[in-house]
């Protein structure tokens, strides 16, 4: 266990009407891991179950080898960070909402932040091009800018492990790419470990060392994306036909899917 940085062992948790059942997964330190899924397949109940949020009936989280059970929330905050699928937007400065990230390492009876939290929220801030947006109100921001600013609050924690529910979820293409970029450079660059909720098969595959497959409450599968990403696993837990193909530039699997159309098309 003392080897594992992250680990999840025989997890079950849940809430009336839907449970996750023995959950069993590893993550490495420095991985950029993808969890996938159907919706109501269980993806956002485990970061619930993860992060305390629902009560865990059965298992254990750990992190380096210590049950998350028996640390502080003060101890979990400056380890784990996360950020949420729909971003708090709130009338609220962008400095001060990225500033909130220090309070896991305020004393008890400090008020205000400190030089050193301004300067270390400004170099996250400045890490994900939000430092220009200082000055604005939150609602002032574009959905893009508010993720990144989330980002940037998350990372101001100085967390070894990043949690992700849906970043990319309501933003077109453009701002999706350049969400998983950033991702993807502060994890090379940081060895930051990242787990991240996400629908798109394909940007999944693209960015993910590891993919999680879900389904119906339980870990379906886990492995590479080439592992993962078959024609017959999705087919057959997405329930929908679908083509794989290999992207000629990143050698990763490309999931096309197959329209009503194409089928009737097909047999013409």
């Amino acid at each position: 266990m003392s080897d594992t940085f992250f680990h999840i062992d025989n997890f079950s948790c849940g809430y009336p009407g839907f449970k996750l059942s023995g959950i069993n997964l590893s993550l490495e330190k420095g991985s950029f891991n993808g969890i996938i899924g159907p919706n109501g397949s269980g993806k956002t109940t485990l970061f619930r179950g993860i992060t305390n949020s629902i009560a865990t009936l059965d298992g254990a989280v750990f992190l380096k080898g210590k049950n998350l059970q028996q640390l502080s929330l003060k101890e979990r905050a400056q380890n784990i960070a996360i950020v949420s699928q729909f971003v708090d937007t709130d009338q609220i400065l962008v400095e001060d909402y990225v500033l909130m990230g220090r309070m896991p390492y305020h004393n008890r009876f400090q008020f205000f932040e400190s030089k050193g939290d301004y300067e270390k929220a400004h170099h996250y801030m400045q890490l994900t091009d939000v430092l220009k947006h200082k000055d604005k109100l939150m609602t002032e921001l574009s959905g893009g800018e508010q993720q990144r600013a989330a980002i940037a609050r998350a990372l101001t924690q100085e967390p070894e492990l990043l949690l992700l529910d849906e970043p990319t979820s309501h933003l077109d293409i453009t701002h999706q790419v350049k969400i998983l970029d950033l991702l993807y450079r502060l994890n090379k660059e940081m060895k930051l470990t990242v787990l991240m909720v996400i629908h798109d098969l394909n940007l999944a595959s693209e960015y993910c060392d590891q993919l999680i497959l879900f389904n119906e409450g339980r870990l379906f599968t886990q492995g590479t994306p080439e592992e993962v990403l078959s024609f017959d696993t999705i087919e057959k837990v997405y329930k929908t036909p679908v083509i794989t193909r290999t992207n000629p530039y990143s050698n990763k699997p490309v999931i096309f899917l197959v329209s009503e159309k194409m089928m009737k098309d097909s047999h013409n």
